[in-house]
């Protein structure tokens, strides 16, 4: 049997990733695999955008799969992906890949081989996240330049699980930034056709702003104070819970919640840069207008290309 292409559906946080994908799997027969890391997580849901099962229109895969704070890696994600491409094409499904976590993107599809580092459980990684705990995320980026100042160059050091996993790197006798410019070069390993969803930087950072207004007006603070009396401050600390972490800190009165929805937009729009960056790289991507907002036309766009 002939198994069709994965259609990978990426762009930036708050581009319409997730609709898009769910309307062009109803008219395809297809099921969803989430790439998103956060949205892995159970009871995050408001903060990360997820598509709920209440509006799961299609079968949805990688969503709600850890409690928060349970390790994971692109290379553990490689796995699950795969295995779930296959088990979509056993039904005769169509598989779509949606998602803003590039890294998961370029690991379900593309022939890149992990080493035993990038699993979970590594000690190394738990050496530099108490250091982290202790004396901050600069002083694990310190360390990285003062090790790979080529990887550390590449590497904000605020983004401490990419400084941590550099530096995992470098005790292997690795390098992030000789991997990073290998990512170029890497043959597929699954069959794939790539569509990003292009949003000017004025509408997307708008739409960004409204989207973090209706999810405070729909219970984030709630969501959050929920997590924290299950014990999970640590996972909402961490340097990538954009959304969670400055909440937490306006439970815990070291700011204002306004100044803590204030500091959740502008990181959003840095991430959404970051995300923007790295899905122009791929010239894979074909990419389709989505500055209307317009879902069914956009998916249109797309399965006429598939087409």
């Amino acid at each position: 049997m002939e198994r069709p292409p994965v259609i990978v559906i990426v762009g930036p946080t708050a581009s319409g990733k997730s609709s898009v994908a769910q309307e062009v799997a109803k008219a395809c027969s297809g099921e969803i695999v989430s790439a998103d890391s956060m949205q892995i997580y159970r009871d995050m849901d408001i903060g990360t955008g997820k598509v709920t099962a209440p509006e799961q229109e299609v079968p949805h895969w990688g969503i709600d799969i850890l409690d928060p704070g349970e390790p994971y890696s692109a290379a553990l994600f490689q796995t699950y992906a795969r295995e779930c491409f296959e088990s979509i094409w056993a039904r005769s499904n169509q598989p779509i890949l949606a998602g803003g976590t590039g890294f998961y993107v370029r690991a379900a599809i593309d022939d890149y081989q992990f080493a035993a580092g990038e699993q979970v459980d590594n000690p190394v990684r738990t050496y530099y996240q108490n250091l982290a705990e202790h004396k901050g995320d600069q002083a694990v980026w310190d360390e990285l330049h003062a090790q790979d100042p080529q990887s550390a160059a590449l590497i904000h050091p605020h983004n401490l699980k990419r400084v941590i996993r550099a530096l995992e790197l470098v005790s292997e006798g690795d390098s992030y930034a000789q991997r990073k410019e290998a990512l170029d070069s890497l043959p597929q390993a699954i069959p794939a056709r790539f569509f990003g969803l292009a949003v000017e930087r004025d509408i997307l950072n708008q739409r960004i702003d409204d989207r973090i207004d209706a999810m405070v007006q729909e219970g984030l603070v709630e969501e959050v104070q929920c997590l924290l009396n299950q014990g999970f401050r640590t996972a909402l600390t961490a340097s990538q819970a954009i959304g969670y972490k400055e909440i937490v800190a306006a439970l815990e009165g070291s700011c204002t919640l306004e100044e803590a929805i204030e500091s959740i937009k502008i990181s959003t729009h840095r991430y959404a840069k970051r995300q923007r960056s790295w899905f122009n790289a791929d010239k894979r991507i074909t990419w389709i207008d989505a500055n209307d907002s317009n879902t069914q036309r956009i998916a249109s766009d797309v399965l006429t290309q598939i087409r």
